[in-house]
């Protein structure tokens, strides 16, 4: 009896593994920066221009804005003393996104980033469409870090969310704790059913895809691009405090994944 309830007990064990394992095999890597050269690779890279977004608004591509250095990437925003004699921006910011070079429909994005903290500090690594128009096509933030929180937020934004104002049918967004002064790895899995976030693997956030009659509730499962940039200010991080600037994120590598089915 004792050999039977041993054989029973390790098999009831086991299914956890085995689970955790398929899960794991069901993916293959198909695309992996890890940030070894000299320079940003120009074949998977661009740096983001500027816009009249507040997340864009003091993107420059000048070059101090912009590092490789030990195999990590490291983007800058600081106070504009002088570095753009011509540019009028108080800030200037760094970013890079894989528009036009790189998408995916459904699978697993993951980076390893470190973020440093400044007041009005807003790093970002999200994704948006590579067609269609905001918000109806979607956009997915797999990190937005505000200041000196200890977490993150990860979020969708649809017509559904920001035009109906449904968010919380399913809830649209969650906060997830960060160790705020290392690396972690944040995750986003883009399902038909469902987007799924996570930080140093563990599942933090779901956003399911819903029966409902409302309009844009779930338009994922298009070519997405991915973008990484530093910010500065803006409505909801607020103003920045310059005593506290420069500030950088770090990058070690970014992966993505794809079903093997």
């Amino acid at each position: 009896m004792r050999n039977v309830l041993l054989i029973i007990f390790t098999f009831v064990l086991s299914i956890p593994m085995a689970y955790a394992m398929g899960e794991k095999d069901e993916y293959k890597l198909v695309w992996k920066e890890d940030f070894k050269g000299r320079s940003i690779d120009n074949d998977k890279w661009s740096k983001i221009t500027r816009g009249k977004s507040d997340w864009n608004k003091y993107m420059s591509s000048h070059e101090s804005l912009y590092e490789i250095k030990k195999g990590k990437l490291i983007l800058h925003g600081v106070v504009n003393n002088g570095i753009e004699p011509n540019d009028t921006a108080r800030f200037l910011t760094g970013g890079v996104f894989t528009k036009g070079k790189f998408t995916m429909r459904h699978g697993k994005v993951e980076v390893r980033a470190k973020l440093e903290a400044a007041q009005g500090a807003w790093p970002a690594i999200w994704m948006l469409p590579e067609k269609g128009k905001w918000p109806n096509a979607g956009e997915i933030d797999i990190l937005e870090r505000l200041n000196h929180d200890d977490f993150v937020y990860q979020t969708v934004h649809t017509y559904y969310t920001h035009i109906l104002k449904e968010k919380k049918n399913p809830p649209h967004t969650a906060k997830a704790k960060i160790n705020p002064d290392g690396y972690n790895v944040y995750g986003v899995e883009i399902l038909p059913d469902k987007i799924v976030f996570s930080v140093n693997g563990k599942v933090t956030h779901t956003y399911p895809k819903i029966d409902t009659d409302k309009e844009g509730q779930f338009p994922f499962g298009t070519p997405y691009y991915i973008l990484i940039d530093m910010q500065i200010e803006g409505a909801w991080v607020g103003k920045a405090n310059i005593e506290e600037l420069p500030v950088k994120m770090m990058i070690d590598w970014v992966k993505v994944y794809e079903r093997k089915n």
